[in-house]
């Protein structure tokens, strides 16, 4: 059955169309730095905010009435959302898809009839991959959403529910390996705390580290070659999350020696409720090798949760593929849209208007971030700054060949030269130039 018969494949027409239903910047196969713009993007399709998002919020019930969603029988709901998915996808062009375990099959009675429903949905998703050559960017499991979590999962007090954790990642693990998903993310939904007057943080952060281990043992076992990914998020819903932002992760695996079996799949929204921007977060992510993945989308400076908009910031998505340049681009990555249309646009066709925009902000983000690239406006400038690095005193610390001692005399002797400006305003008005310049 068709879900979108009424709406056809969405191309590129330029930025000269006036048609809502095509792309005025994603060209998928135009050359940027040497690749195509569908390999620098990689665009995914998020199956959770896309196809089981219903409009409801903290104040009110869901607000969409989907055809895919009318049978009484969950099964055949899943099955049909399979269906309409990569309907989707195919009109969109989208060459990827990421999924938590809830998302693409109902919950049975217990957890071996949830795995069989799991399995049942599994060989739908397997035949329209097949028809459409639609991939898996990655899995992951929801061990936030369900009761049993209300303390947290790998971070649990209780073990039974810290041994239910452990089989549901084993299992979405298998079916991301099955799918050929090429990442696997771990998102800690409720791993923190909100008081530490009934919280023991030491058994809780040991305990997760353990979860981590047996989960690339486990891949390791299974033979599942794809990367490990952690996403960072600060709080919501508990107060205090432990895996705040990119630099509380990465002291986290360097504390227990897991630095080099886990990469960060950064979100956008994630970084602002952590205070930070970002490209804060790519950035810090790229410095210090462990740059993954990214899930594409923007939140509301002005609400303090997790909005998941789709990405209209020019100067956002400009800034986050600087980052990903420098960083040598995607290798098993992508850009997933964690996005979701608003409660109140609830039509099927704003599920296309809402990831053309996302695509079209990205698209010319690149096509921007390139050309900074192409002209070394920035680098330029940062290499000229810290010049002072690169001889005499200023190499010696760098060469490690001075103390304190060494630097007291010279500071003695040769005082300070003068700081320069820094010159951030000239800086951002060439960012400016550059984004209203770029064809």
């Amino acid at each position: 059955m068709a879900y979108f018969k009424d709406i056809g494949k969405i191309n590129y027409e330029g930025p000269e169309s006036k048609n809502p239903l095509a792309f005025k910047y994603y060209n998928p196969d135009e050359v940027v730095m040497g690749k195509p713009m569908k390999d620098h993007l990689r665009f995914a399709m998020s199956w959770w905010h896309t196809f089981t998002y219903m409009g409801s919020d903290q104040f009110g019930v869901g607000t969409m009435v989907r055809d895919w969603d009318k049978s009484d029988d969950p099964m055949e709901v899943a099955k049909e959302r399979v269906h309409a998915a990569f309907e989707f996808m195919e009109k969109m062009q989208i060459p990827f898809f990421c999924f938590h375990d809830v998302d693409i099959a109902p919950k049975g009675k217990d957890l071996k009839e949830t795995n069989e429903n799991i399995d049942k949905i599994v060989e739908v998703i397997k035949e329209e991959m097949a028809r459409t050559g639609i991939k898996c960017l990655w899995g992951t499991t929801n061990a936030f959403s369900d009761p049993k979590f209300v303390h947290g999962a790998g971070t649990s007090n209780n073990a039974s529910v810290f041994a239910y954790a452990a089989a549901q990642i084993k299992k979405a693990m298998e079916v991301t390996k099955e799918l050929g998903g090429v990442n696997y993310v771990f998102w800690g939904g409720r791993e923190g705390y909100e008081t530490l007057l009934n919280t023991d943080m030491g058994i809780e952060l040991d305990n997760f580290a353990r979860l981590l281990r047996m989960a690339v043992d486990y891949a390791e076992e299974i033979g599942f070659t794809g990367q490990l990914l952690i996403e960072p998020k600060p709080k919501e819903p508990t107060k205090h999350q432990y895996d705040t932002d990119a630099a509380s992760v990465l002291a986290f695996l360097r504390k227990y020696g897991l630095e080099d079996k886990f990469k960060l799949n950064i979100e956008a929204n994630h970084a602002t409720l952590a205070m930070h921007t970002f490209q804060h977060e790519l950035h810090y992510a790229r410095v210090n090798g462990v740059l993954g993945s990214v899930d594409a989308n923007q939140g509301d400076y002005l609400l303090g949760w997790d909005t998941d908009q789709f990405p209209t910031n020019i100067y956002d998505t400009t800034l986050a593929m600087y980052e990903i340049l420098l960083a040598g681009g995607f290798t098993t990555g992508g850009l997933n849209f964690d996005s979701k249309v608003r409660r109140a646009s609830f039509e099927d066709v704003d599920l296309f208007y809402a990831y053309i925009a996302g695509m079209d902000t990205f698209a010319r983000g690149l096509k921007v971030a390139a050309r900074l690239l192409e002209d070394k406006v920035f680098e330029d400038f940062k290499e000229d700054r810290y010049s002072s690095y690169t001889h005499g005193i200023g190499k010696d610390i760098v060469d490690g060949k001075v103390g304190f001692k060494e630097l007291e005399a010279y500071a003695l002797e040769n005082g300070i030269t003068p700081n320069k400006s820094g010159r951030q305003e000239y800086l951002e008005t060439i960012l400016n130039q550059y984004i209203f310049e770029t064809k």
